[in-house]
């Protein structure tokens, strides 16, 4: 996935007035895997998302099915 791809994305998912949502979070674990932990904390900081949704910075994101 593309940071431009990923901003648009961040943009859709934060302006949505549901609750945490499982896509933006599998998004950003996406995110992490093809541009590094640094990527995940700049879009979290640009888009607010740790007052928005309560995701920190430096949180990894793993998947729980990973073998």
């Amino acid at each position: 996935m593309t940071l431009e791809k990923t901003h648009e994305l961040v943009v859709m998912h934060s302006g949505l007035s549901s609750g945490y949502n499982r896509n933006a979070a599998r998004m950003l674990d996406k995110v992490m895997q093809d541009h590094g932990q640094q990527a995940v904390d700049d879009l979290l900081r640009e888009y607010e998302l740790e007052a928005q949704r309560g995701i920190k910075p430096a949180i990894k994101f793993e998947s729980a099915f990973k073998g």
